[in-house]
């Protein structure tokens, strides 16, 4: 059996290397076309009708006059009479027309009649909630009320993280061209392999019947894995205008309200410690809602999972907004901020600094060593031995300054994938695998691993990728691709390396085994003179073409991949007591992940993590109307995300050693993201001295939680 460990540290030529990725210039000049850059001859646009209710139901619909406009090709019922409707911008009918102008008229020319029924939107006040609260149960370890009568210290405090929407440059939707039988597909996706035959199971046809493209995406996040309503409707709207390809991306409002959304977490929580810090008990009553089905359980507490005597509850709510998503760790970022905020709440009434406290209580974590370590080294880089001060003890003036910190966890092993990798005779190699790169730099990912293996440059590799007619490679979520395609393309170039050396060996007078691929060569190891150059050894197949697969196994991945990594986040923030505005410093992330294949994309996984983190903490939030039920910031001038000027400094550490290494590859895009709100919310209430109980930190929160001490 081939040996596909990776090379040692001290031989490897590109894997470890700070390169560039291969696609900036394509995006950075606009070459790079995304699916919402697609236009075809004779293209259709669509758009949809969507309810102004957040609960109602459908009594009537007319689309006659829809029909008659000049230019209209189609208009399909989604929501017939008798449908009941559970949230505001959900979809009633679709239309297809010449252009975007003329399917947006016949949209608002369609009448329907409604029962407007009651509804419920805003969930962080449990007691409003009645029936729409469901218990998940409760769990108790241990004897919490003895711990709490024997505790030296307890801290009991009401903690709060909202929905927040995603919100992804390029807004969700698609192209599809249906003829005859076979449908061509260009989604905005993270599933390229997948979404083909999750449509097809839509529209009851064949998975081969439908054919998938897509070579960029303009964000995802956890929220394009799925074909859609927008998908299925779109396929329908070509087949009944003559299998024209139609084009229908969401608009803005309806991306913000319907498109997926990070659920809310609210919990009163109490805690309990030793004199020394040393946790003693938790008890927490959560809630959350991530839209009509409820809010899962966030994992609490966070990270610290054996702390002795635990008292748990969560309730769901069901509100009558639109539906969760997966959002780039999904329930690490609520807990995290749940437990963090209270942890360095009780730090502040013991009078001690919350790194003594976490290292103190590291023992209740899966991996102490690890996160010890990580406090020490994120100490360093953020000099918090010279910059941490008690809570609220930050000197005269209006600007307080102050420091925070927040724990994380993730998996990340990788997923289930193959690749194909070809050798031709006049030495072009091929490396073909149904992957999608989310921007995060997979195809330099990919090639970086290939021509390390083959011992090339990178432009010798010509990479497939973004087409369902490739290898099948799994959907890129929970930082599972990097480990799942860096396997795969190793095992096949290894085993395409291995039908070379089969075919040239006896050439260079050697064994199989005793060959190498170096440097554009094929040689005896250890010895250049006896070598043949990559396009002479390829020259040796013949008309032969060497054609070999790998595949990485995610219940097996055979050392080339593990999971399970830990971060600490530290942040340093200024606060203006007068207008209540919270002003990024420093944000130091320190991450271990295993194998890092380039640490320049490793470190830009990071700073975007820690990018949409500071927008969490600081600005985003889904904003509702009570009454009407709907969406009142909807739009990109009122859903803030933060700017360049926003974030600080950034110091993107990542803990590269030969002990890492060993663990294979590991991803990284979760763990970067989770644990940056809880640290700047600690920050703030290290400036100011008092805790601001939910995010995000808008200057109103700030300054009522200051009135709120003074009064």
């Amino acid at each position: 059996m081939p040996n596909y460990s990776w090379p040692p540290m001290e031989k490897r030529r590109l894997m470890g290397k700070r390169l560039e990725r291969l696609d900036g210039l394509a995006k950075s000049t606009g070459r790079a076309k995304y699916a919402s850059d697609f236009n075809a001859p004779g293209m259709l646009f669509g758009e949809f009708l969507t309810c102004p209710h957040a609960h109602a139901r459908v009594t009537s619909i007319d689309i006659s006059e829809a029909e008659k406009l000049p230019g209209v090709t189609a208009v399909r019922i989604i929501a017939k009479p008798g449908t009941e409707i559970q949230w505001a911008g959900a979809e009633l009918a679709s239309v297809a027309a010449t252009s975007e102008d003329i399917a947006r008229d016949a949209v608002r020319k369609i009448k329907v009649g409604y029962e407007v029924l009651p509804h419920l939107v805003k969930e962080d006040d449990i007691s409003k909630a009645g029936t729409r609260a469901k218990a998940a149960g409760e769990t108790v370890t241990g004897d919490l009320e003895k711990a709490f009568q024997e505790a030296d210290v307890t801290h009991e405090g009401n903690y709060g993280i909202p929905v927040i929407t995603h919100c992804c440059l390029e807004p969700h939707g698609q192209v599809i061209e249906w003829k005859g039988k076979e449908i061509n597909y260009r989604p905005s996706t993270q599933n390229v392999t997948g979404v083909g035959g999750d449509l097809a199971k839509s529209l009851q046809l064949p998975a081969t019947d439908v054919h998938v493209k897509m070579d960029y995406i303009g964000g995802g996040f956890g929220s394009k894995f799925a074909a859609d309503l927008w998908g299925v409707e779109s396929a329908h709207l070509s087949k009944a205008s003559g299998g024209k390809p139609v084009k229908m991306l969401l608009d803005r409002r309806t991306e913000l309200t319907i498109a997926g959304v990070r659920p809310s977490a609210f919990a009163k929580i109490k805690v309990s410690a030793k004199k020394d810090g040393t946790l003693t008990g938790w008890q927490s009553d959560s809630w959350a809602t991530g839209g009509f089905g409820g809010g899962g359980s966030p994992p609490l507490p966070y990270v610290f999972i054996n702390i002795p005597n635990q008292k748990k509850n969560h309730s769901a709510i069901s509100t009558n907004t639109g539906g969760v998503r997966a959002w780039r760790a999904p329930n690490h970022q609520q807990a995290t901020y749940l437990t963090c905020c209270a942890l360095e709440d009780l730090a502040a009434k013991l009078k001690m600094d919350p790194v003594e406290l976490f290292a103190k209580n590291a023992d209740f974590t899966a991996r102490p060593e690890v996160y010890r370590s990580q406090l020490k080294k994120a100490s360093e880089l953020m000099d918090w031995g010279k910059k941490w001060h008690q809570r609220g003890d930050s000197g005269t003036g209006p600007i307080k300054r102050g420091l925070g910190l927040a724990i994380a966890t993730w998996g990340g092993g990788g997923h289930n994938s193959q690749c194909r990798a070809v050798i031709h005779p006049d030495g072009a190699i091929d490396i073909e695998l149904c992957s999608q790169d989310l921007g995060t730099g997979t195809r330099t990912i990919i090639t970086q691993v290939a021509a390390e293996t083959l011992g090339l440059p990178m432009s010798a590799i010509n990479l497939k990728i973004g087409d369902n007619s490739l290898p099948p490679s799994g959907p890129s979520g929970g930082s599972t691709t990097v480990g799942g395609v860096s396997s795969s393309t190793r095992k096949a170039t290894i085993n395409a390396l291995e039908k070379l050396y089969e075919a040239v060996a006896a050439s260079l007078g050697a064994k199989q085994e005793e060959l190498e691929a170096v440097d554009g060569r094929i040689q005896v190891k250890g010895q250049p003179d006896k070598a043949l150059t990559w396009k002479a050894a390829c020259q040796k197949l013949g008309v032969k073409v060497i054609s070999e697969m790998g595949q990485n196994d995610q219940k097996n991945p055979g050392g080339l991949n593990a999971q399970g990594v830990g971060g600490i986040n530290m942040a340093d923030v200024e606060v203006d007591t007068e207008t209540g505005i919270v002003k990024m410093k420093k944000f130091v992330a320190v991450n271990d992940c295993g194998l890092v294949v380039n640490p320049k994309l490793a470190e830009s996984q990071i700073h975007g993590g820690v990018i949409m983190g500071i927008c969490s903490a600081l600005t985003e939030e889904r904003i509702l109307d009570a009454v009407t039920g709907r969406v009142l910031n909807a739009d990109m001038e009122f859903y803030k995300l933060s700017g360049i000027g926003d974030i600080g400094e950034i110091v993107a550490y990542m803990d590269i050693s030969p002990e890492h290494d060993k663990r294979g590859i590991v991803g990284l895009g979760e763990p970067s993201a989770i644990a940056i709100p809880a640290a700047i919310a600690n920050a703030v209430a290290n400036a100011i001295g008092v805790r601001v109980p939910r995010i995000p930190l808008t200057p109103d929160r700030v300054l009522a939680a200051l009135e709120g001490r003074n009064a």
